[in-house]
C-alpha cells in the first residue's frame, strides 16, 4: 500500500471518547449503562443525533426529539443535558502524530458534528473550541457533517474527502473510534484503524505508514 493521505475523525481520536462522559452521566443519574449510545443507535439514520449532525434540526429540536427517543426506551433524558458531554480532553500524542503525518502525507478530517456546539469557529466559548482550534488548522481538508449535510457512515462523505485531497481510497489510511464508521472506509479500499487507545492506535498507524511515533517526537 502506497500511502498518500491519512484521514482522521476528531472526537474520540484527538480527544478522549465522549462515551466515557456518557457513562459518568448515566451513573450519576441512575440510568442504565450505555443508554445514551442505545438511543443514538436506534433508527441511526433519522434519529435526533443524525438529524442534528446533518443540521436538519436546531438545538431546541434536538433537545425535544432526544427526550422523546429516550423516553420511548423508558428513561427520559433531555437532549440539552447530553450535548455538554461531547467535550473531551486533548490527546497530545495524537496531535504530534498528525503533525508527523502532515510532513509526509496529505491529511484530512471527517467529523460528525453539530453547528451549535462544536463546529470549528461557530462558538469559541465552547470547551471544545480550544482543542479544535489547535488541531483543525493542521488539516489540508475538513468535512463537517453539519455543513456537508451528510454524515458518517454514509460512504459519500469518504468519497468527498478523497476528491478534496485528490487521492484514491486505496492509498488512504482512515482513523475513527467507531467501528461502524471504519467499515465503509475499509469497503472503499482504505486501511481503516479503529481507535481504542493511543498506544494501540499509534502502533497500527506506524505499521500502515512506516513512521515511528513516541511520546516526544516522530521520525521517519
Amino acid at each position: 500500500m502506497a500511502v498518500e493521505a491519512v484521514i482522521w475523525d476528531f472526537g474520540g481520536v484527538f480527544t478522549s471518547s465522549p462515551f466515557e462522559a456518557f457513562n459518568r452521566y448515566e451513573a450519576e443519574k441512575g440510568l442504565p449503562k450505555d443508554l445514551i449510545r442505545k438511543v443514538n443507535s436506534t433508527n441511526p439514520d433519522h434519529n435526533a443525533w443524525a438529524l442534528f449532525e446533518r443540521n436538519e434540526i436546531d438545538g431546541a429540536g434536538f433537545d425535544k426529539l432526544f427526550l422523546e427517543e429516550s423516553t420511548a426506551l423508558g428513561h427520559p433524558v433531555p437532549g440539552r443535558e447530553v450535548l455538554p458531554l461531547l467535550s473531551g480532553q486533548l490527546r497530545p500524542r495524537m496531535v504530534a502524530a498528525l503533525k508527523a503525518c502532515k510532513d509526509h502525507f496529505k491529511v484530512g478530517c471527517i467529523t460528525n458534528n453539530v453547528v451549535s456546539e462544536h463546529s470549528p469557529g461557530q462558538d469559541q466559548g465552547q470547551r471544545m473550541a480550544g482543542a479544535m482550534g489547535q488541531v483543525m488548522p493542521l488539516f489540508d481538508a475538513i468535512i463537517e457533517s453539519s455543513k456537508a449535510g451528510v454524515r458518517k457512515p454514509d460512504p459519500k462523505i469518504y468519497q468527498m474527502m478523497c476528491e478534496l485531497l485528490a487521492v484514491d481510497p486505496a492509498n488512504c489510511v482512515y482513523l475513527d473510534d467507531l467501528g461502524i464508521n471504519c467499515k465503509p472506509a475499509a469497503q472503499l479500499g482504505m486501511r481503516a484503524i479503529k481507535v481504542v487507545d493511543v498506544d494501540q492506535t499509534l502502533a497500527e498507524l506506524s505499521a500502515a505508514t512506516g513512521l515511528i511515533f513516541d511520546d516526544e517526537e516522530t521520525s521517519a
